[in-house]
């Protein structure tokens, strides 16, 4: 059992890797290995299959360019084609003079639980946040929440799950947490290893890996 939780760790990992490679940009995908030359798309700066002499990237059409950057803010999101396409056509009818699609949609991304608990610091992926989501390690208002995808307001509070503090996985992180900076709209007590939603975020703060007008052009067409 222990062998086939390896390989299928491997794969997982190795998939990652191909596409970073792939869409030509590191997306973190992988945590803090991916600031170190053993980072893939270092040592392999070019596309899976290819070899090294035609590692320069072909320009494309413009849908080939506006399906790139799509893919790489669904992959840095770890999100499914269906709930990503979803929160753009929510952000492109929700829009207003006052927030444009680009913010509405970063912020919906943004304040998903599972981002939340990344941006904590208690994960090196937002692919392991989720499954810490998904197995009810987290509460948010003292209510146990195991749905990754569960929105976040202002003044909410998140915690470990009471009955899940002990475990090794929150000791051994705790350490690590301590030394991460999380977001400003993010108020993260240390010692208590609690948060508070402080505000909302922004574009600006959240430095997205994709140009968004293009995602927009993407699924407007």
């Amino acid at each position: 059992m222990q062998a086939f939780k390896t390989e299928k760790s491997l794969i997982m990992n190795t998939t990652q890797c191909k596409i970073c490679r792939k869409l030509g940009a590191k997306l973190f995908l992988k945590g803090d290995r991916c600031n170190t030359p053993k980072c893939a798309i270092v040592r392999k700066p070019y596309s899976p299959g290819e070899k090294p002499k035609k590692s320069v990237r072909r320009s494309g059409s413009e849908f080939s360019k506006e399906l790139a950057e799509k893919q790489k803010l669904k992959s840095w999101y770890n999100l499914r084609e269906r709930q990503f396409s979803g929160y753009v056509k929510k952000a492109l009818s929700k829009r207003s003079k006052e927030e444009d699609s680009g913010v509405l949609l970063i912020k919906e991304l943004e304040t998903r639980l599972d981002n939340v608990v990344f941006r904590m610091g208690f994960s090196e992926s937002r692919r392991q946040s989720k499954q810490l989501v998904g197995h009810g390690h987290f509460h948010v208002n003292g209510r146990k929440v195991d749905i990754p995808s569960y929105q976040v307001k202002k003044g909410d509070k998140i915690t470990i799950n009471p009955s899940k503090k002990s475990k090794t996985f929150f000791k051994n992180t705790e350490p690590l947490v301590k030394k991460r900076q999380s977001p400003g709209w993010i108020k993260f007590n240390k010692d208590k290893m609690e948060a508070e939603i402080a505000g909302m975020p922004t574009v600006e703060e959240t430095a997205p890996p994709a140009e968004l007008s293009a995602i927009f052009e993407f699924y407007s067409k």
